[in-house]
């Protein structure tokens, strides 16, 4: 399990591509793995810079990405000055311990635009291509289209584009011979990296493996999708999650969500057509988030945090509802936030900043009860109004409260109710009820989050998810973790979708670490996600939780080390591979982790993702390359013992 942007060979130009792939095929082969699963691969190039580094916001859901195109076997550039300068280049982003995803990408590019000077008009009038085009015209065309047009404008934001911002098929195939040439670019890019890939898919299969790819479960609102299929999305949404042990405040991933009413009028073709494109080259696949299907963490797009999202679809509660529960209903209350000067001091402990906050962001409603102004009344609007304050720490400080002033509500108000807000025990409101209507919105919060949806929810995957896994023969497998209902587990077991079990996050309510030899044979086990650290860092986090983990699942008296050593992250990894799930799939990080010798030095720079950081930086690149790891004959036999032991050879 890795990234493709994480392998590392001595023929890599800075970022691991569809050529190291292949060599990590080998790999894999002479180990005795199986499956190699991978992130997204999708085009994500929207202002080609490094945050363009995030496979889950891709510009297509077809296009792959042009960063990873290996070079290597390509013709060379006839001028040799450039040649050089490349070589230097291709050398020093080789040499770096991180992916350098912006120097990486333009490097690429410059050698792609000289290639396709060289060779690009033989290349587009081969058979081959020609042939290429025609079975993918219906996406590729409006991709190329949308990119030249994004390159032209500076921006994926096609709604202040000069032309096109609007999508008409017509004006689109005019553009597109009218700029025969200029949208060719990305005709040619795509034909090279479909051919690359399909390679390493057959590579793949005649070794006896297969790849696995990864499904994001939402679009960029900047994509080909958002603006020729907008019919498709409701843009006045954000998904996201809800809070987690990734992140207290919920996330928002910024994507739109879904109009699945719309998608439903036409048997769900979108997702159809997306997992037939993605059965080309993958033999399994992971529903990133298969929790979507049933409902999705939306988040109003006023908000930032995913604090005052809702599950869309919901059965909202009506007042009456509410009130029979036992709880007074008073609206104004409970859904607008209650500011006092005793809330502000408990946000603020100094004087100054109370004052600050109350004159001039508070107007008085009442003794002793503010309201925000209105221009302070959404996350979107108070960030509008600080603008860029990275550099400004007190601003930053001022700005933080608000927000929490605004997302200190109880009940969020719906088109037809009332919702709600999630973790609403932790807000200043909750605190100021009384203990018997503290008893009564807690009941009423347990029915909403986890009863009153569930037949519901499990309703709304079996209008979407049969058509989907029965559109293709790959193996489907899901990522079902977060907040799960209790429906899911029976509709992934009716449409035999394998699902992910990780025995730091067990699916039982109240056990802090699940038992591998209970997983169900229906399941993929891991140690850890991209989102997560891996088993090293794991360990190192959190001394409470080594000490129960060493004590209790891996029976071991006396004291955890406080550094993981190799013998115990064999062990790790080895209890994981005999465990009964049908899969197995351990990230490179922790296979390695097994050798002192092998393993990296720098532990932080192994993870790939920070899922409570938006800002994050997926960079992580292997620290020795496959060709070093290829020699590594004691390691390897290794593993290979391992795996023909568990019986997973």
């Amino acid at each position: 399990m890795i990234p493709v942007f994480s392998l590392r060979s001595e023929t890599s130009q800075g970022v691991g591509d569809f050529g190291d792939l292949k060599k990590l095929v080998d790999w894999a082969n002479q180990t005795g793995m199986r499956v190699i699963q991978l992130l997204p691969i999708y085009d994500t190039t929207q202002t080609s810079t490094w945050t363009d580094c995030y496979p889950y916001n891709a510009i297509s859901i077809y296009a792959l990405n042009p960063i990873y195109l290996d070079l290597s076997p390509l013709a060379p550039i006839a001028d040799e000055a450039f040649m050089q300068e490349y070589r230097h280049e291709c050398l020093e982003l080789n040499a770096l311990p991180q992916v350098d995803y912006e120097r990486s990408l333009h490097l690429k590019l410059r050698y792609l635009h000289r290639l396709y000077e060289q060779e690009g008009k033989a290349v587009l009038n081969s058979a081959s291509c020609k042939e290429f085009l025609r079975k993918n015209e219906d996406w590729l065309l409006s991709y190329s289209v949308f990119c030249h047009r994004r390159d032209e404008e500076h921006t994926c934001y096609f709604p202040s584009w000069r032309m096109l911002s609007v999508y008409d098929v017509k004006e689109v195939h005019a553009y597109a011979s009218e700029k025969s040439v200029e949208v060719g670019f990305y005709v040619y890019v795509q034909y090279l990296l479909s051919n690359q890939l399909s390679a390493v898919t057959a590579y793949a299969r005649n070794h006896g493996g297969l790849l696995k790819g990864d499904i994001p479960i939402g679009i960029s609102r900047t994509s080909v999708e958002a603006w020729t299929e907008p019919e498709y999305f409701n843009m006045e949404g954000s998904a996201g999650a809800p809070p987690d042990d990734f992140s207290v405040d919920g996330q928002n991933w910024g994507v739109p969500t879904y109009n699945w009413k719309r998608m439903q009028e036409d048997g769900n073709q979108w997702w159809i057509r997306r997992f037939r494109k993605m059965s080309e080259y993958f033999d399994a696949y992971r529903i990133d988030h298969v929790l979507g299907f049933f409902r999705i963490w939306e988040i109003p797009v006023s908000a930032r945090s995913g604090l005052l999202g809702h599950f869309e679809p919901c059965l909202p509660m009506s007042v009456e509802e509410i009130e029979a529960s036992g709880l007074q209903w008073r609206e104004k209350f409970f859904t607008a936030p209650y500011i006092t000067d005793l809330l502000l001091r408990k946000l603020m402990p100094e004087q100054a900043d109370v004052e600050t906050v109350r004159s001039q962001y508070l107007e008085a409603v009442g003794p002793d009860w503010y309201q925000l102004r209105e221009e302070f009344t959404t996350e979107q609007r108070i960030h509008e109004h600080f603008g860029n304050i990275d550099d400004n720490p007190h601003a930053l400080y001022i700005r933080k409260v608000l927000c929490q002033l605004v997302q200190d509500v109880l009940f969020i108000p719906l088109r037809d109710g009332f919702v709600p807000r999630i973790s609403a025990q932790k807000t200043y409101v909750y605190e100021t009820l009384s203990s018997a209507e503290k008893e009564a919105f807690n009941r009423l919060y347990e029915d909403f989050y986890y009863r009153r949806h569930n037949d519901f929810w499990g309703n709304e995957a079996m209008k979407k998810l049969p058509a989907l896994v029965e559109a293709t023969q790959m193996l489907c497998c899901a990522e079902d973790l977060g907040m799960v209902p209790a429906c899911v587990g029976p509709v992934m077991n009716q449409l035999r979708i394998l699902s992910l079990e990780i025995q730091s996050m067990p699916k039982e309510f109240g056990v802090r670490f699940g038992r591998l030899e209970n997983n169900p044979y229906m399941s993929v086990v891991t140690i850890f996600t991209h989102d997560m650290p891996t088993l090293r860092l794991w360990w190192k986090e959190d001394a409470e939780r080594r000490q129960q983990y060493y004590n209790e699942m891996l029976q071991k008296d006396g004291r955890a080390p406080e550094e993981m050593p190799g013998w115990l992250c064999e062990e790790v990894v080895a209890r994981h591979l005999f465990s009964p799930s049908m899969l197995c799939l351990i990230s490179l990080q922790d296979w390695l982790s097994m050798d002192e010798g092998l393993r990296s030095a720098n532990i932080e720079q192994e993870r790939i993702n920070i899922p409570s950081n938006p800002r994050h930086y997926w960079r992580y690149r292997m620290h020795l390359s496959i060709e070093d790891l290829m020699q590594a004959k004691d390691f390897n036999a290794k593993l290979r013992m391992m795996i023909e032991r568990s019986g997973r050879a």
